[in-house]
């Protein structure tokens, strides 16, 4: 049976291969030559930027498993993973062209918990470069070693960065899952603009160890899948504790099992406060469709006078120093790269190459002085206090007030806001607009380790409502004919 691949389920897919209806190879296989004809050929989305050359004989080692009785976590299951996660005997990226031969030493523990529960690694996604750390105006999903990502839903428009590669290739068929990673906005953004399902955690709540960092106080990896469901089963498979990540030592979360927070009934009573912020025209229509389909689902929506916005910080680019150097420092002997200079001065040398839009945030962040008593220092931490005392004071204090279950956001609006306190937050498709039939999303956010709540909320929302449409249908011309 070849199931279709823009739209089956991780629970489909498993009930097939359980009953050997399906293998894992068949499945891997069509999944690869699905890439191959969309994204090497055809409209060339550029979504995936590396095969993993072990992926059918992963498969072949998933069936043994399958016909030895085993079942249950993602046996099986093809995962595409965005390259800046270390898999072992593949170089981890970012999209850049200074780290084309940069190879870890092994698997990030993320992807060791995937090879654990079953799940195929198909390869890595491409993504905006640096995760968007190397220079501002920057397209979202360009790289200079992947080159540019395009929405499956309109070639015209952004896919959204970083995890732009990630968000493509599921919403493409590709893979049914792929992880991504968020410093701010970078699963929703991506998870909004092409019509699929993205879970931000809340930082610590999966290892980031193996992970090419921005900035260790908001940096979290996280599920993009086409529903909540499956973006739930592969978030119970990457939670965990790591010693090398004390953001994790406090998780409470660790063995809890999301797919068992998939209750229709989850709104029933729920109290949600929706933050429109600027809701464009064209989204106005979407907007207020998603708030009286919670109220028909027995949510109380009320509008909360909220103010996403936060204030300009040093963070992120004190933090990109201190943790990309911390990370290439300890990459294995013949690393192309072992600091943040290092890659500075590889592009300033391959300019052509490697810098069509330059690279003005990693030159500020190499300009920072990291000695301890330094301005620059003490700036950092005073912005460091202030946004994590704001951004959770401004969440907390509606939440409390309102007897809130959780916070609703336009697209991901609100992804800085909680990025900066550290709150997770779920974005799920809610239409498409009338001009161009470009995706619209909406973003529940709640406090730290709330994803019980919200994947509850999300599943509620989505199988209430079922709008999600795979591009095929709402953009027929990007596939091409015979292409299943």
């Amino acid at each position: 049976m070849n199931p279709a691949l823009e739209t089956v389920t991780v629970e489909q897919l498993a009930k097939l291969l359980a009953a050997g209806s399906l293998s894992a190879v068949s499945l891997a296989r069509a999944c690869l030559d699905r890439i191959a004809a969309l994204d090497d050929r055809g409209p060339g989305l550029h979504a995936v930027r590396l095969i993993n050359p072990h992926a059918l004989a992963d498969a072949a080692d998933a069936d043994r498993r399958l016909r030895a009785g085993e079942r249950g976590g993602l046996l099986g299951i093809p995962v595409l993973v965005k390259d800046n996660v270390d898999v072992e005997g593949l170089p981890t990226t970012a999209g850049s062209v200074a780290l084309a031969s940069s190879r870890p030493a092994g698997d990030a523990p993320l992807v060791t918990a995937l090879r654990r529960a079953g799940a195929v690694v198909l390869g890595k996604t491409n993504l905006t470069e640096l995760a968007n750390f190397l220079t501002g105006g920057m397209p979202g999903g360009y790289s200079s070693l992947g080159g540019q990502v395009l929405n499956p839903y309109d070639t015209s428009q952004p896919p959204s960065g970083s995890s732009s590669g990630s968000a493509v290739a599921v919403a493409a068929g590709y893979a049914p899952l792929a992880v991504g990673s968020e410093t701010s906005g970078s699963i929703l953004g991506p998870a909004c603009a092409n019509s699929v399902v993205g879970i931000k955690p809340t930082v610590g709540l999966v290892p980031r160890t193996g992970l090419v960092p921005i900035a260790a106080s908001q940096d979290t990896a996280g599920p993009i899948a086409r529903t909540v469901a499956d973006a739930a089963a592969l978030l119970t498979v990457l939670v965990g504790r790591d010693h090398r990540d004390p953001a994790t030592a406090g998780n409470p979360l660790t063995g809890h099992d999301f797919t068992g927070d998939l209750e229709a009934t989850a709104l029933r009573g729920a109290r949600i406060g929706a933050v429109p912020a600027q809701v464009p025209d064209d989204d106005r229509a979407l907007w207020d469709a998603a708030l009286a389909a919670l109220e028909a689902c027995g949510a109380m929506v009320s509008e909360i006078p909220l103010d996403p916005e936060c204030a300009a910080s040093s963070v992120l680019t004190y933090e990109f120093k201190r943790d990309l150097d911390a990370y290439l420092a300890a990459l294995p002997g013949g690393a192309p790269c072992r600091s943040l200079a290092d890659v500075i001065a590889y592009n300033e040398a391959h300019a052509a190459l490697a810098l069509k839009f330059g690279q003005t945030r990693a030159s500020a962040a190499q300009a920072m002085d990291l000695d301890p008593g330094s301005a620059d220092t003490r700036q950092y931490l005073a912005d460091r206090a202030r946004d994590l005392a704001d951004s959770r004071d401004r969440v907390d204090r509606v939440l409390r007030e309102g007897d809130l279950t959780a916070l609703l956001f336009p697209g991901h609006s609100g992804a800085d806001l909680g990025a900066r306190a550290g709150y997770p937050s779920i974005c799920v498709p809610a239409g498409y607009r009338a001009t161009g039939r470009r995706p619209f999303g909406i973003t529940f956010l709640g406090p730290a380790w709330s994803e019980p709540v919200l994947v509850g909320c999300a599943y509620a929302y989505e199988r209430a409502t079922r709008l999600r449409r795979p591009p095929s249908e709402v953009n027929p011309a990007m596939v091409p004919a015979g292409i299943g």
